[in-house]
């Protein structure tokens, strides 16, 4: 296995001349997807129409266990698993349109269970296996689930204590139960045992729903975001422009399923391209990840931002100790990437991080920096070819764009892409506030230089502001990222009667740095002389940790919080440190 592509063929040979051409339609007929059709099914395009050609054979998933053996699923396997999947769920009752739930770590059952579950035409939504009770009763309550496939030590201590809370909870499935141990507990062997592998897909409308992601809440319950069928448009096109997949590419997406990242591009895109994805069952290890980009010869790495900066602050010199040559591709998301994080991975990996933006309700990647183009570091990049990126003024009575270079404004985004959300669960009040007209709100913070890049400023409710001026957290964040002696940093806005809001830094240091006030000094005098009086931090804390979500996003809104002694609001979605 292994592709051998020169690094200059690149998929977006010319990123101007593909947008001025680019259609929804020709990338429509290009997966062969024809209206009304099974073809628009999300599992037949990753895997069916694999499974009987030239790729029946090839790995589609490889599976490493905590002791480095691996486990393979070919495509023509991966046709049987989800088939004979599509069978229990419809041999159990399951409807069109119905929810399956997945409460499970980086195990081959749930994978199977997102593409079986998919090609009965029932809608899939993942949670992460670290949740506690609480976060788990209300996604399934919320998403009113049907089925729960689940593990027996997830079972027993989280989902056990939730089922006479869940009266429509029909069934919980557990992947290493042998015999089924209830009416309603049953055991995944055995139900795929007893299941045919052949399943013919119904009908599937581009427009039915496929994928529900919920998505962490300011204060309350989290949203849930509703994707269809059609999405599967922006995985395929966003995996050959983006990604750059080529046949015979090894990827290796380290982002968990529970999380949208780890479905759309751990899960769909590489297979929707015809790749093999590498899948490391195990958590988080410096030394494990970088022996397995060495030994499964990884083309195409796709990691978060939590990651990078761990990496950076173990100070590995990863390109001395292991052999990468075959990684031409490394990318980020989840929070932005500032520039010093960019211009490590060329230092330490002959090539850029390429950094990408988008979010749950979008459903893939939307802005992004190619390999094919020139890397801005800090910036986000430039739009998909088939997205509308644009910057605005937004008041009660409309949008008015900004032409403006490097204006700052509210990042929207035109209806029109195939992977937008089409709701929020019975919320659908607050999915109308996200629009005006035909542009999509994100809630971002951006400007756009002269040359199309867009540069990311902040959340909209992150926005700092002090003596008149309107600080963007992440602009302060990255500024400290360039001294030496700082590993993290997260910048909020504190009340202060006289300017406003104050500039608070939290900064975790590097080892063999003191939490001093010398130190305190000496980085004020550093924020100064780069960001100014009026920006530079007033106040800093030293922390040995700063809250994120498991998809690298600092939560601001946690630390602000704590800080003024305010609800924390939703942290289900926190890493666990």
């Amino acid at each position: 296995m292994g592709s051998t592509i020169n690094k200059t063929s690149y998929n977006l040979a010319d990123y101007n001349s593909e947008r001025t051409s680019f259609s929804w339609e020709n990338v429509e007929r290009e997966l062969e997807a024809v209206k009304g059709k099974v073809k628009n099914n999300i599992a037949h395009l990753a895997v069916d129409r694999h499974s009987g050609g030239d790729l029946k054979d090839t790995i589609a998933f490889r599976f490493i266990q905590k002791d480095r053996s691996f486990q393979d699923y070919s495509y023509s396997r991966l046709k049987e698993e989800t088939s004979r999947f599509a069978n229990v769920l419809t041999n159990l009752g399951i409807q069109k349109g119905e929810t399956v739930f997945s409460l499970a770590g980086r195990i081959p059952a749930l994978y199977i269970t997102v593409l079986g579950t998919l090609k009965t035409t029932a809608v899939f939504c993942p949670l992460f296996s670290v949740f506690g009770p609480e976060p788990v009763f209300q996604r399934l309550h919320k998403g009113d689930a049907k089925i729960l496939v689940t593990t027996s030590a997830l079972y027993e201590r989280t989902v056990k204590q939730l089922e006479e809370r869940l009266p429509s909870l029909r069934y919980i499935i557990l992947s290493d139960l042998e015999e089924h141990r209830s009416e309603k507990v049953l055991s995944w062997s055995l139900l795929m045992k007893e299941a045919s592998s052949d399943f013919k897909i119904p009908p599937t409308s581009s427009e039915d729903p496929a994928l529900l992601h919920f998505t962490s809440g300011t204060t309350g319950m989290p949203k849930g975001a509703l994707h269809v069928h059609k999405a599967v448009l922006t995985h395929y096109i966003t995996g050959k422009y983006v990604l750059d997949f080529h046949p015979g590419d090894l990827f290796w997406c380290t982002a968990d399923p529970g999380w949208v990242t780890g479905t759309s591009y751990g899960i769909i895109a590489p297979l929707v391209n015809g790749v093999t994805s590498i899948i490391d069952q195990e958590e988080f290890d410096a030394m494990r990840w970088y022996s397995i980009l060495e030994e499964q010869k990884i083309n195409i790495w796709y990691t978060a931002p939590t990651a990078i900066r761990r990496l950076i602050r173990m100070e590995i010199k990863p390109g001395k100790k292991f052999n990468l040559r075959a990684l031409r591709v490394i990318l980020s998301v989840g929070e932005p990437l500032s520039a010093e994080a960019v211009l490590w991975g060329e230092r330490s990996f002959g090539i850029p991080i390429l950094d990408n933006w988008w979010q749950t309700e979008t459903g893939g990647i939307m802005i992004a920096n190619y390999p094919s183009l020139e890397v801005r570091p800090g910036s986000m990049g430039k739009p998909l070819p088939g997205v509308e990126a644009a910057l605005a003024e937004v008041t009660e009575n409309g949008l008015k764009l900004i032409e403006e270079p490097g204006k700052e404004g509210h990042l929207v985004l035109q209806k029109g892409f195939p992977s937008l959300f089409r709701g929020y669960l019975n919320e659908e009040e607050r999915y109308n506030k996200c629009f005006s007209g035909d542009w999509y709100l994100t809630g971002d913070l951006a400007k756009k230089d002269a040359d199309g890049y867009f540069w990311f400023i902040g959340r909209a409710d992150d926005i700092i502001k002090t003596s008149g001026h309107m600080v963007g957290p992440f602009e302060v964040e990255s500024t400290l990222m360039r001294h030496p002696a700082i590993a993290e940093a997260a910048v909020i806005g504190k009340p202060e009667t006289s300017i406003g809001e104050l500039v608070k830094a939290f900064i975790v240091l590097k080892p063999g740095n003191q939490e001093n006030e010398e130190m305190k000094l000496e980085i004020t005098g550093f924020a100064r002389k780069h960001l100014g009086p009026a920006v530079a931090p007033k106040e800093i804390e030293f922390t040995e940790s700063i809250p994120k979500t498991r998809s690298g996003k600092i939560l601001r809104r946690l630390l602000k919080a704590r800080e003024l002694g305010l609800p924390e609001g939703d942290t289900s979605t926190l890493e666990q440190n």
